[in-house]
């Protein structure tokens, strides 16, 4: 029997790269009030990839606890799903990926880490989250590109500007750093694959096995 599944994104992945991975009813970032509207359609699994922060309410634990209870398989990951996963596992809420992990270890605790800004027409991300900045710092790192004081260096600079103005060319205007190896790093970040982005496809996956 076809399950029927409800997937809240459109930052971390593009749905249309999503579809390809899952077949679900893909919906807009989710925001308070989305899963109680959800709960009603009666779905068997519930996806929380990307979700609303600061443009209006974020999704309430409420409304999560309710869709656990009625026995809704809910799975979260990436961004939004992360942290709620983080805060609800206990409960049953499935935490999916590398983001949820560093909010359930308390490696991160501030929604602050994966917030960015967006193109309201088109949804594409115009800032750049923190989570993804110092998951490629940390590779930058293993790859003896930097070291773990440049690493901290840039890490300090990108938590310091407010979250709707984290570019990649915001923190480097600020970053003091030899011209090659900043270069050379500001390449590699931009070549590296967002971890919001691949946690995203890990969360399809999972529930795609299910």
């Amino acid at each position: 029997m076809t399950k029927k599944i409800i997937v809240y994104l459109g930052l971390s992945i593009q749905e249309e790269e999503a579809r390809s991975i899952l077949d679900a009813d893909y919906r807009s970032p989710v925001k308070r009030g989305d899963i109680l509207k959800a709960i009603s359609e009666k779905p068997d699994i519930i996806g929380i990839i990307d979700g609303v922060f600061h443009h209006s309410p974020a999704v309430a634990h409420k409304e999560i606890m309710k869709a656990l209870k009625m026995g809704i398989t809910v799975v979260g990951g990436s961004s939004m799903g992360a942290l709620r996963a983080s805060e609800l596992d206990d409960l049953g809420m499935v935490g999916i990926g590398y983001v949820y992990k560093q909010y359930r270890s308390g490696a991160i605790t501030s929604d602050d880490d994966v917030a960015l800004s967006f193109d309201p027409v088109n949804k594409v991300p115009i800032s750049e989250a923190l989570v993804n900045v110092d998951y490629k710092l940390d590779l930058a790192v293993k790859e003896e590109i930097i070291s773990e004081e440049d690493r901290d260096y840039v890490h300090n600079i990108a938590k310091e500007i407010y979250y709707p103005k984290r570019s990649l060319q915001n923190i480097f205007a600020k970053v003091e750093m030899e011209d090659k190896k900043k270069t050379k790093l500001i390449d590699f970040m931009l070549k590296e694959k967002d971890i919001k982005y691949l946690d995203a496809i890990e969360v399809l996956e999972y529930i795609k096995g299910l």
